[in-house]
């Protein structure tokens, strides 16, 4: 039968990646390069804030204790948004979750924006622990509900867009952080506040586009509003292969969602949770945000002066938007498995060089300047690899009914890694210098060598056809795989 959706997609699809990315985890990368620009007006408001209260100056490091609070209390709030997302995604379903969850960026941003009028820097917190919370969700639910949307052959690069929203949103932030726009000391009210511009423009537009067509026929059981939805993403034609893939997937599984601890004890879905953790949970463990700490030391010893490193960092932030764009486009040719072991491959033997040339860089002269080239290689391999791919595995790895769990724990695992790298990760580098990237260097070799060996190819295959990819790990004996199927209904 003629499946349409193998040739060009409709404009409606690509309008919902669009709206999805701008409300999505455009945020999270707006976000985390956002905070770094005014840093030290912040930290001059809390000083002239205090001493207007008290009467008196605040100790440096005190000053200090409350700016750290300020960018950690966002990893708080990001945790806890990962905790919630399933729930709410099953409860209010993926489309009134994102519109929702538009509202608690916009209150963070009112904080933001009436703090220095209300001469209280606590405001900055609550501010920043709520966008924690909006990234939180976001960073997971905009995952969940393009891929859902998406049709099988293109499902790799639609859902690829949620790292290229990512990558947009922190070069975004590096521009209007700049000192000749918003990073002022006048304006960081309204720098940090703009990130109610696209949560209205998401909370405005997202209403004309359907819900997931999965959600409604698997967890909802609409089919007319599936068909209806289908249409409607994919265009008028003839999808009747797509949606007896779904039919057989409910009648397969049923519609009951299963918790964290399904998840975490089910032996039906026990090789796809150790793809999860190891792949997807585990991201962190890469080094990028330790390689971006680096790369203004970096770049001063390639003789950068240090007010233009951060024009610089603009280029490792394009790099890393036109690799993922790459990366859309190859990921439906190539497949996961291959984009994953290659870049794994040659982050491995970047973070070799960049230790050697860190570590030589007062022996030749022209070693800074090697390690400025590696940098761009390592981040272009991120955005190739796992950095695009990552994002597409949740949503294949597993059935409906254990996807809001999956999405749960990938979330959590995220922040609590962001957090503990981000606290850890000065002092490591203080004790070992730039042997700090042995540990990053053991996990990429890791990775490598599971996606090479152990991990099933996903690419263009419908989710009962990955779950038997899985199966044939999960299940040995003879008798387990007469059985897979009854294990898989429990």
């Amino acid at each position: 039968m003629a499946r349409p959706t193998s040739g060009v997609l409709p404009l409606n699809l690509p309008l919902l990646t669009l709206v999805l990315g701008i409300g999505g985890t455009f945020q999270y990368g707006l976000h985390i390069s956002l905070i770094n620009s005014p840093s030290k007006h912040v930290q001059k408001f809390i000083n002239s804030t205090w001493e207007q209260r008290y009467g008196m100056i605040l100790h440096p490091d005190t000053i200090m204790l409350f700016w750290s609070i300020i960018v950690s209390i966002y990893s708080i709030g990001g945790f806890l948004g990962s905790l919630i997302v399933g729930y709410l995604s099953v409860t209010f379903g993926r489309k009134k979750t994102q519109l929702y969850n538009n509202l608690v960026a916009i209150l963070g941003a009112a904080l933001m924006c009436m703090s220095r009028t209300a001469q209280s820097f606590e405001m900055i917190m609550l501010g920043r622990f709520l966008y924690g919370i909006n990234a939180g969700v976001s960073l997971n639910l905009h995952s969940m509900y393009i891929g859902e949307c998406a049709p099988q052959s293109k499902r790799g690069m639609v859902t690829v867009s949620v790292s290229f929203a990512i990558a947009i949103g922190r070069l975004m932030g590096f521009v209007i952080g700049l000192r000749e726009l918003l990073g002022t000391e006048e304006l960081w009210p309204y720098l940090l506040s703009c990130s109610a511009v696209p949560a209205l423009i998401q909370l405005v537009t997202l209403p004309f586009f359907p819900e997931s067509p999965r959600y409604l026929l698997i967890d909802k059981g609409d089919k007319d509003g599936c068909l209806k939805a289908m249409q409607q993403l994919w265009g008028p034609g003839e999808h009747s292969l797509e949606f007896e893939n779904m039919l057989t997937e409910k009648e397969a599984v049923g519609e009951q969602t299963k918790g964290l601890k399904d998840l975490l004890v089910d032996r039906t879905v026990r090789w796809q949770m150790i793809t999860l953790l190891l792949i997807c949970g585990a991201i962190q463990l890469i080094g990028i945000n330790a390689v971006y700490f680096y790369a203004y030391d970096v770049f001063q010893n390639a003789g950068i002066p240090a007010n233009e490193a951060p024009y610089v960092s603009l280029g490792i932030g394009i790099t890393e938007i036109l690799t993922t764009v790459l990366c859309g486009f190859l990921i439906d040719r190539l497949g996961r498995k291959t984009l994953l072991w290659v870049n794994y491959v040659i982050l491995a033997l970047t973070l070799t060089l960049l230790t050697a040339t860190i570590s030589l860089k007062d022996v030749y002269a022209w070693l800074p300047y090697t390690s400025c080239m590696l940098i761009f290689i390592f981040t272009s391999s991120y955005g190739l690899g796992p950095g695009g791919v990552t994002c597409v595995l949740p949503t294949e790895l597993f059935v409906q009914c254990y996807r809001p769990a999956a999405y749960a724990i990938t979330g959590a695992l995220t922040w609590v890694g962001l957090f503990v790298i981000g606290l850890a990760f000065p002092f490591i580098e203080e004790a070992l210098g730039a042997f700090c990237f042995i540990f990053f260097l053991v996990y990429c070799i890791s990775v490598a060598i599971f996606s090479f060996w152990i991990l099933p190819e996903t690419k263009d295959k419908s989710m009962m056809e990955i779950l038997e990819s899985f199966n044939k790990l999960n299940f040995k004996t003879k008798e387990d795989k007469h059985n897979k199927l009854v294990c898989t209904r429990l």
